[in-house]
């Protein structure tokens, strides 16, 4: 890891609304002093926290490598801009690597130094003390699980150590996956550690042992230790967390201490205190302004079921479509009297311009989005589809429609200003503020941001008991997810009947893709079920307009890119440090 002595960052006390781990960075205190009073004991627990704050990117804000940002490598998701990753040019000294790995060593260095000192040091109640310890070991915890999801197999240290001392060799994947068991075994052993907080409790946002126990289950799926998971998932079900009955208003600020929030990175609405999502996944015309850098996938949107639960297919809201060119299809997607120049200029893109109806095109389009799984339009805005925007880059609300090709914003029945006019993209709706009065600045939202929820955990649960040949049990889990959704449940009807243990394994793939778009989840999931290769790079895949056509084209190089490389520069100063095969420096 760099080889730089990492100081714990204090965070000032000020008033606010979620205790501790809302207060940012204001000064430094030396090892020798640090831990030695009460108050130094709060605050520096609240700088381990503070790891996730780091990397911060535009004005201070969150990190640019937090988990959201990870969908543009995924099914799901895409990026605005061509990705080194995926167009398999990218080296072992590309620096998203690099500042990965830094950030997750720093949380492991910081963590570190408090179950080390704290004991030795702090004056704090002995049951504080107890607890702090176990937040600080279910974040080592943490960090070395987001390592070892990407690296499998890093060095391993358990206390603090100096520049001359990060010299260790990789521990294999198996022995990390170990590590992380011990810590969270013994967070889930203490006695002063709760099982969760309630909305409004002082402590909310500090890790839980319901946090603890979800993110071992999850270890032990990596592991296909599938009942020890399945035993774990109960857990936190037994410490009162459930599903909220609203998916689309659960991602709103009002509901993000809901009973489904499992463990989530705290924000609010203040300069170096919120999360920048609008900025990524919002656009030109929604308030405050986005740059639209993150947008969902044709493919997440074509998995979305009907209301009954039977699959998607295009042909049966447009017959031939699926027999057209993906240039030809656009033809489709156009707007109800388009003028000369808009018809030319779609002609010349390929779109069959003979099948363009000139007053009826955009109702015809509408209806492959409707009646279908309501996750559908609360986590995309779909064409001809409306959102609560704001006029020009003002505070004056406006209803926009998502119309092709734009043409502009107006107050009323103006068009969606995306910051990719050229193309036409599906948008996220999930997390992007509606209206003039859900933020403050596109750079510090309020919402938090959900590291487990209950969903995944139910999810997860499902897989865990399929695998373990519990067939039924699994369908209930799914069934869970599916009823809060509003879509048809599974063995209800002759489109959602399970034939066996493969299909469910899929069918728990498909609803784990569309129940967490924008949640940074997919791109692990795939690498997880080794499908990366098969769905996000099959054949003439890239970054895609709606109706298919690629924008850019991505390239597997080889299945070396399933397993990130150890970062040339940690190689370079660290001679014990080994790569992974394929990697070119």
């Amino acid at each position: 890891m760099k080889k730089i002595l990492v100081i714990i960052i204090i965070c000032g006390l000020i008033g606010c609304k979620k205790d501790l781990l809302d207060t940012s960075p204001n000064s430094s205190v030396s090892t020798a002093t640090m831990w030695t009073t009460d108050n130094l004991t709060d605050l520096g627990i609240a700088g381990v926290y503070n790891t996730f704050r780091l990397m911060m990117g535009h004005s201070g804000l969150i990190s640019p490598y937090e988990l959201y940002q990870f969908d543009r490598f995924s099914f799901t998701g895409q990026g605005r801009f061509d990705e080194p990753l995926m167009l398999g040019t990218i080296t072992a000294g590309d620096g998203m690597f690099l500042n990965y790995w830094k950030i997750q060593y720093e949380g492991i260095q910081r963590a570190n130094d408090a179950i080390n000192n704290i004991p030795i040091k702090s004056p704090s109640p002995e049951d504080k003390k107890a607890k702090y310890i176990a937040e600080a070991k279910f974040l080592r915890a943490y960090f070395y699980f987001r390592l070892n999801q990407v690296y499998k197999g890093v060095p391993i240290y358990l206390e603090p150590f100096t520049a001359a001392q990060a010299t260790k060799g990789r521990s294999s994947e198996e022995e990390v996956w170990k590590q992380i068991l011990t810590d969270l075994t013994d967070c889930i052993n203490e006695k002063n550690f709760p099982d969760r907080y309630p909305s409004g409790n002082a402590n909310y946002g500090h890790a839980t042992k319901a946090a603890a126990y979800a993110l071992r289950g999850k270890v032990y799926l990596y592991k296909k230790d599938w009942a020890k998971a399945a035993a774990d998932f109960q857990k936190v079900k037994d410490a009162g967390h459930s599903l909220f009955a609203d998916y689309k208003a659960l991602f709103k600020e009002a509901n993000e201490q809901a009973p489904e929030m499992i463990f989530s990175i705290q924000h609010r609405s203040e300069s170096g205190y919120g999360n920048n999502m609008q900025l990524f996944c919002g656009w030109p015309s929604v308030y405050s302004r986005g740059w639209n850098y993150y947008m969902p996938t044709p493919y997440l949107v074509d998995l979305y079921e009907n209301i009954d639960g039977s699959p998607f297919n295009w042909d049966d809201v447009i017959p031939g479509y699926s027999g057209l060119t993906v240039n030809e299809r656009e033809v489709y997607f156009l707007r109800d009297n388009i003028s000369e120049a808009e018809r030319s200029a779609a002609t010349l893109r390929g779109a069959k311009m003979s099948l363009y109806l000139a007053s009826g095109n955009e109702e015809r389009i509408k209806k492959a989005y409707e009646n279908r799984d309501p996750r559908l339009t609360a986590n995309v805005v779909t064409p001809y589809s409306t959102f609560r925007g704001a006029y020009n880059f003002t505070n004056v609300e406006s209803i926009q429609h998502m119309r092709w090709p734009f043409r502009g914003q107006a107050q009323i029945n103006g068009d969606i200003q995306s910051d990719t006019q050229i193309n036409f993209f599906y948008f996220y709706r999930k997390f992007v503020a509606e209206g003039t009065n859900e933020l403050i600045d596109r750079n510090y939202g309020p919402i938090d941001f959900p590291i487990f929820r209950y969903a995944d955990i139910l999810l997860m649960w499902a897989e865990a008991l399929n695998e373990d040949n519990k067939l039924e049990d699994a369908i209930s889990k799914v069934n869970e997810v599916r009823k809060r959704a509003g879509i048809a449940l599974l063995n209800s009807n002759e489109f959602t009947k399970v034939n066996g243990k493969t299909d469910l394994r899929l069918r728990i793939q498909n609803e784990r893709r569309v129940e967490f778009p924008n949640e940074g989840i997919n791109y692990f999931d795939e690498l997880r079920w080794g499908t990366w290769k098969e769905k996000v790079f099959q054949s003439g895949n890239g970054r895609k307009q709606i109706w298919g056509t690629n924008v850019s084209n991505y390239s597997y190089k080889g299945d070396f890119l399933n397993v990130w490389p150890i970062p040339t520069s940690e190689i370079q100063m660290n001679i014990n440090l080994v790569q992974n095969p394929g990697w070119i420096d």
